[in-house]
């Protein structure tokens, strides 16, 4: 991986000068080479730093703005200035007049909030924290699977490279999968990637036949058909609701299906008071604290010995990764800009359906 450093700027655009100026520069080739090894710089803070407070006064310092998704860790959660699924994120981005966009999720949401705002900043705090789906298509494969259907048009889910962007026709997200399949005539043959559940699933709500990628998320995968029946058997007045990257014969089992806001609008709205949940299970702390009343149970997954199933790639965001990169603007996403421009139609296409 190739990690371009940019000069440190503020909001003005000028030079900004590090609390710690001659460390920087003395050890610039360092923090480079922790980029390329580890994704984050390895700086040793003191355990008297208040982080949160340091956060924020870099954030008002710095004019940024922390987008947070639903399944990073809840601290990260709350300090966040907006937290989302990856359409809301995205809208998020689009609409931000902050000077740097500092992404706490993984590398393609960040790449997205890029593509919408290529002349700002945007950071992520651990280059590392990748995406099991959006690496089960490799832009070179996909580009050969492609040419077998030169009379196809390209839906690709956001959970996605920026390469694989760039051969789509439009972008969608869990949330408006099924809506954007339908904004094609009907007799229109669709490719539907790289999720193989979600398209499986929106085949089923829309009577489609996508021709479907064979890629599928780590986390909703592994959850254990067995082991969630035993659970609705232990629990039988909790209602089972599952995210549409599941397997089908999850999504058989659920009371509801959806993205995760609609997962989080469902458990709101719905009179029942316990709910097993299918989907990465930092979801769970936005339902505890919108509906505190109520219990919420993890599903769980063939190999958890914890009751859960988590990304480990959303997991390896934490609070001190997220104030030393906001501390040295880095690491920066950084993207080709006929990549930025090829990329940004399919998902522009989105935004304006999705208003």
């Amino acid at each position: 991986m190739r990690i371009l450093l940019s000069t440190l700027k503020n909001s003005n655009n000028e030079g900004y000068t590090l609390e710690n100026e001659h460390f920087f520069e003395m050890k610039q080739e360092q923090i480079n080479q922790m980029l390329e090894e580890k994704g984050y710089i390895d700086e040793k803070i003191s355990p008297d730093l208040k982080l949160r407070k340091e956060i924020n006064r870099l954030r008002k310092e710095k004019n940024a703005v922390i987008l947070s998704h639903f399944y990073v860790e809840s601290d990260l959660q709350d300090i966040a200035d907006y937290v989302g699924d990856s359409l809301g994120l995205a809208q998020a981005a689009a609409e931000t007049n902050a000077d740097m966009i500092v992404f706490v999720g993984v590398h393609f949401m960040a790449e997205t909030a890029k593509i919408i705002n290529p002349y700002k900043k945007v950071i992520l705090p651990d280059l590392k924290a990748g995406c099991s789906l959006a690496e089960s298509a490799p832009a070179e494969e996909f580009a050969e699977f492609k040419e077998k259907y030169p009379d196809h048009k390209v839906i690709t889910y956001v959970n996605a490279t920026a390469a694989l962007k760039t051969m789509s026709d439009i972008v969608c997200t869990s949330a408006n999968a099924k809506k954007i399949v339908e904004s094609f005539p009907e007799d229109e043959k669709l490719i539907f990637a790289p999720d193989k559940n979600l398209g499986n699933y929106i085949n089923s709500v829309t009577g489609r036949n996508m021709v479907l990628w064979n890629g599928a998320c780590m986390v909703h995968e592994k959850y254990s058909v067995e082991k969630i029946i035993s659970l609705m058997t232990q629990y039988p007045e909790a209602e089972f609701i599952a995210h549409p990257e599941c397997e089908k014969p999850v999504l058989l089992l659920a009371k509801h299906i959806g993205s995760t806001t609609s997962l989080l609008k469902y458990v709101e709205s719905s009179r029942a008071s316990k709910f097993i949940v299918a989907t990465e299970s930092g979801i769970l702390h936005q339902m505890k604290k919108t509906c505190p009343d109520k219990i919420f149970i993890p599903a769980p997954s063939i190999d958890s010995t914890c009751g859960c199933n988590d990304c480990t790639f959303m997991k390896l965001n934490s609070l001190q990764k997220l104030y030393i990169c906001m501390k040295y603007e880095q690491p920066e996403i950084t993207l080709a800009p006929d990549v930025i421009e090829k990329a940004r139609i399919p998902i522009q296409r989105m935004l304006e359906i999705s208003k």
